[in-house]
């Protein structure tokens, strides 16, 4: 059976840790490198229920995309959530690798995952980088966004209806410039800060997530479509591939999707 640090190498060679944000925290981040992932949890996120899943699977390990700890801790106790989780975590036997922005940028990562079901992508093609924001020690390019064109020009309306059921959200957010959608970016999760990327490419139409009031004055400033696609939903796409790429590369072990951990933000 792979141990957790086996699982981390293989993690590590398909979404390079190099690639992640100068202040993300990714990688392995709790637990013990010969820990046994014969049963692995994939979740977007490791919350308390998460935490709850795993230890009645029987999990030795959670692969998420979001950090378990996020910036140092001077102490690691049940007197906070992130410590609380933590601890529950180790007293269990379970170890917890995190692949955040580095999964954001990787090919095959969260946003190619975003650009399919933005239909500027089909399976297994990839869009192209929205920017260059980094190269590997290889000289490779990533970004942590990707754009490219629909197969034809769509109104709006249209093209939220099928964004909406690609993403599996409850809802949307959106700015409607009064164009049509035809070359679109998208930025899983927070990226309303990239609309400028998108803009300078040529983009009608950004999809990104947590977009703040700002952004959607600039979007109607620029005459640009907008939409938010929630966080969750916009990211949650990836797992179930990462789940996949776990059972190829480990077939006798056994890799779980997370049932717990779903979207919490609703639409009144």
């Amino acid at each position: 059976m792979p141990t957790v640090n086996e699982v981390y190498e293989f993690l590590d060679a398909i979404a390079p840790v190099g690639m992640k944000m100068a202040a993300d925290n990714v990688g392995f981040l709790a637990g013990r490198a010969g820990g046994d992932a014969s049963k692995i949890l994939v979740s977007l996120d490791i919350t308390g229920e998460v935490v709850s899943e795993a230890i009645e699977l029987g999990a030795g390990l959670i692969v998420s995309h979001h950090p378990l700890i996020f910036s140092p801790l001077k102490s690691v106790t049940d007197g906070d959530a992130t410590g609380e989780k933590t601890v529950r975590l180790l007293s269990a036997g379970i170890s917890a690798i995190c692949m955040h922005t580095n999964l954001d940028a990787a090919r095959g990562g969260v946003n190619d995952a975003l650009a399919i079901a933005a239909g500027i992508a089909d399976e297994g093609e990839e869009a192209d980088l929205l920017a260059e924001d980094g190269r590997l020690p290889t000289g490779e390019a990533f970004s942590y966004g990707r754009a490219g064109y629909l197969k034809n020009p769509v109104a709006l309306p249209e093209y939220l209806e099928s964004l909406k059921a690609a993403l599996k959200t409850s809802g949307l957010r959106y700015y409607d410039a009064g164009c049509e959608v035809y070359k679109v970016a998208v930025v899983g999760g927070s990226g309303g800060e990239d609309l400028h990327k998108a803009a300078g490419s040529g983009c009608d139409t950004f999809v990104t997530a947590d977009i703040k009031y700002h952004v959607f004055l600039e979007a109607k400033e620029l005459g640009m479509n907008l939409i938010d696609g929630d966080h969750f939903c916009t990211e949650n796409l990836v797992m179930g591939k990462v789940a996949d790429k776990l059972r190829e590369a480990f077939p006798d072990s056994e890799v779980m999707e997370s049932k717990r951990h779903k979207q919490i933000v609703g639409f009144y």
